[in-house]
């Protein structure tokens, strides 16, 4: 195919060009390489240049990549340099450059076009997920380098998987026009696991312990069904800041961590991580106090904002704390730019650390704008509400870290980052929040076992991002033996921009004669509405109506159930409508801090806002947690209690009433309280009243930490008493307050499926009609 014609030879003759074409056919033959042949001071000129070999490729595009112009001198040089630069477009498989008389002829074989790409031995990475990493596509033009680069891409994807052995090799099959099926054929390998976790230079915290922070964990028992056990390289620098944060806030100010190595096993399947460590010494709290640098700001008032006791352990999340008090006062106040610093004087001899506040004038510096990157689906707004600061407002750095952990607690991205870079003047910031999105919906399937419910099937359907709004949607359905659950919850946390959280609930369950002696139905909606009222505290105001029978009470047939059951039966289908709240009080912050945790929560639901059922229903829950001997025991006391005042003639009924399941252990579902023994069937009612405290230490058993099995200790007291309705089969039931005592151990085992807690317990003061049970198993939980 002829591109150009009418190139006239106008500085040759004849023999000269011979030579000439002699020397470039040479370079030809081995890929336009350097001949040793003296043409370098000899120019040419074509009269014509002809393309040969493309299909899709126009020849402009190869003449434009190969800067041939027309009637140009040039050499074997300027020849190789164009063979070149077409080689490098990566557009063709081989290239030959030939002249022919007054001719240059361009060769090109062109790369094929790739029919489909396929991959070969993969089971623990998806297809489709390692689609979706690969710049190979089907319809593209086949690239080695292109291949070569997405095989390096699977391999590292299988590193972070621990799989630090796969081999991943591109091959094509050709196929017909020109076209090849490019397939990766991947040897995944074993994974590589941290067979050992070992610190060198710790003395205040046992490498148990110290496990316990990393968020690398030995393999253990269950190393096939775990993946934090899988050594990442990119993990280790983690651990090492996780290991800082802990070792400060415990005192111990002078923390490094000196060095991480990683050795890997003969057999190539695991890996043996070894911390080196300075721990320095353990400082705590000395003297603090206040002062103030700024005309007209006086340091009396926010003295008693210190709260820092002399002898308590230091710890920076103290400081912070103190310090976003004072700057609060201080935005109250009306005061811009007050900046809090602590300054730290250290006393090395009695090993404390005294601290001057100190109130300063900081930089006049402004916000000028936020910016948000990397948000594919969550909406700015949802990302821009966890700023305190907008527009206009004074820079204030603490903010912007806050800020930061706000945006990553929401657990809707992978990665996200707040910092503040120079805005378009001096006086100005711009603050940029970049993110990284992640899935955000699950859909569950699962197998329960109760002791009271025996086996259940569940299923469940939530979305924590919802249309990227940060709203919370959830479906739950839950079959059991002799009953069944379904639920709906949405939420939206953020009502007019404001933090102020939204909740509207649906709930419906029936269930058959179990452990107790009637079956029931029960369905229930509500709205709520839940807002800060302190740092630490917030309160919920709700609205519930519901509706709910209980049937099949035997009065016929023997064993009769109790009088005071079926008269309670008789009443049918009942409303309830109720207005309530609930003020809850928690101190915990989600970080490192050993510090002892409490919390504390108070409802109350008046019922009788319409509706058939008439009571007031109130409820206390008041708990503590803490850790001694370095972290490696945990100290817990919880108390719960409620009661039911009821108004009018009817009372409560069995299905409103308290009945301790679960509360107290050592006892059966059911198995406490005020009881008709007198009837056939034993049947137990319940109490408007209930008190119980439970106090329990979990401990190590010396086991390796891998198998995440721990032991623990419980003692429980408390009772359910008071009944509207005390006529039973042949006199008055005993509905009194009578107290129950249980004392047990138990086994904790942290397993991929959820925390277990295997509990065996004895029931050291009791009732006669009370029904005990020595061993249960349930879903540990903490308040």
């Amino acid at each position: 195919m002829t591109v150009f014609d009418g190139f006239r030879d106008q500085a040759r003759t004849r023999s000269r060009m011979r030579s000439g074409v002699l020397a470039v056919l040479l370079a030809s033959a081995v890929g336009i390489a350097a001949v040793p042949v003296p043409v370098s001071a000899q120019g040419y000129r074509f009269s014509n240049v002809t393309i040969e070999g493309n299909q899709r490729i126009e020849p402009r595009t190869i003449l434009g990549h190969a800067r041939i112009g027309r009637g140009d001198a040039m050499s074997a040089a300027d020849l190789n340099d164009a063979y070149q630069r077409l080689v490098n477009t990566g557009l063709f498989e081989s290239v030959s450059l030939t002249p022919r008389g007054g001719t240059l002829v361009i060769t090109v074989k062109e790369y094929p076009t790739i029919n489909v790409v396929n991959f070969e031995g993969n089971k623990r990475l998806k297809a489709e997920d390692l689609t979706k990493l690969i710049e190979s596509r089907s319809r593209k033009v086949y690239s080695p380098s292109v291949a070569e680069a997405d095989a390096a891409t699977i391999a590292e994807a299988y590193s972070v998987a621990g799989r630090m052995a796969a081999r991943v090799e591109p091959r094509i099959i050709r196929r017909s026009d020109n076209r090849v099926d490019l397939v990766f054929e991947i040897a995944e390998g074993k994974v590589v696991e941290v067979e050992r976790l070992s610190f060198v230079g710790n003395r205040a915290f046992t490498d148990r312990r110290l496990r316990q922070v990393l968020q690398t964990k030995q393999a253990g028992l269950l190393r096939q069904l775990i993946s934090s056990d899988t050594y990442v390289a990119e993990r280790i620098d983690v651990d090492k800041q996780l290991l800082k944060d802990f070792y400060q806030s415990r005192g111990y100010i002078d923390f490094q961590v000196m060095d991480a190595t990683s050795e890997m096993a003969r057999e190539r399947d695991g890996f043996f991580v070894t911390f080196t460590v300075r721990e320095g010494l353990q400082y705590s709290f000395g003297n603090t106090r206040v002062v103030s640098e700024i005309d007209g700001v006086n340091a009396e008032d926010y003295a008693p904002l210190l709260r820092l006791r002399p002898g308590a352990i230091y710890t920076p999340s103290d400081v912070e704390t103190v310090i976003a008090r004072m700057e609060s006062l201080a935005s109250r106040k009306g005061i811009n730019f007050l900046r809090v610093e602590p300054r730290i004087k250290r006393n090395d001899a009695e090993r404390r650390l005294d601290i001057d506040f100190a109130l300063v004038r900081g930089e006049r510096i402004f916000v000028e704008r936020i910016d948000i990157e990397g948000n594919t689906t969550t909406m700015d707004q949802v990302i821009r509400r966890q700023f305190r600061t907008v527009e206009g407002d004074p820079l204030n750095a603490r903010e912007v870290r806050e800020a930061a952990e706000r945006i990553r607690a929401l657990g809707f991205f992978e990665t996200a980052s707040v910092e503040a870079v120079e805005g378009t003047s001096a006086e100005s910031v711009i603050v940029k929040a970049t993110v990284a999105e992640k899935p955000t919906g699950s859909l569950s399937f699962g197998a329960s076992y109760g002791k009271s419910d025996g086996v259940g099937l569940t299923v469940g359907l939530s979305e924590s991002n919802f249309l990227g709004r940060g709203q919370y949607v959830a479906v739950d359905l839950n079959i059991g033996a002799n009953d069944a659950s379904s639920s709906f919850t949405f939420s939206e946390p953020a009502v007019l921009g404001r933090d102020l959280k939204f909740t509207f609930s649906g709930i419906y369950t029936q269930s058959e004669a179990n452990y107790s002696t009637w079956d029931s139905r029960f369905a229930q909606v509500g709205l709520a509405l839940e807002f800060p009222i302190s740092q630490n505290s917030r309160l919920e105001t709700r609205y519930t109506l519901n509706k709910s029978r209980i049937f099949n009470v035997e009065q016929t047939t023997a064993p009769l159930s109790s009088p005071i059951l079926a008269r309670e039966a008789a009443r049918g289908s009942l409303v309830g409508s109720a207005v309530g709240y609930m003020y809850s009080w928690d101190n915990r912050r989600g970080g490192l801090s050993g510090e002892t945790t409490n919390v504390f929560r108070f409802s109350q639901d008046l019922y009788g806002l319409g509706g058939d059922l008439k009571f007031l229903k109130s409820e206390l829950f008041a708990g503590t947690q803490t850790k001694i001997l370095n972290g490696d025991v945990t100290l817990r006391a919880q108390f719960e209690a409620g009661a039911l005042a009821t108004s009018g003639g009817n009372g409560t009924r069995v299905s409103e009433r308290y009945f301790l399941d679960g509360k107290l252990r050592g006892f059966e579902p059911f198995g406490l309280g005020p009881r008709d023994t007198t009837a056939g069937k034993n049947d137990p009612l319940g109490g408007n009243y209930f008190a119980v405290a439970r106090f329990e230490a979990d401990f190590p058993l010396g086991l390796p930490e891998e198998y995440g099995i721990r032991g623990g200790v419980f003692m429980d007291i408390g009772s359910v008493w008071g009944l509207n309705d005390t006529v039973g089969a042949t006199g008055t039931v005993d509905d009194k307050l009578r107290l129950r005592s249980s004392v047990g151990l138990s086994l904790l085992w942290d397993t991929p499926l959820g925390p277990l807690r295997f509990n065996f317990s004895r029931a050291i003061k009791k009732q006669t009609y009370d029904k005990v049970q020595n061993f249960d198993l349930t879903i540990s939980t903490k308040f």
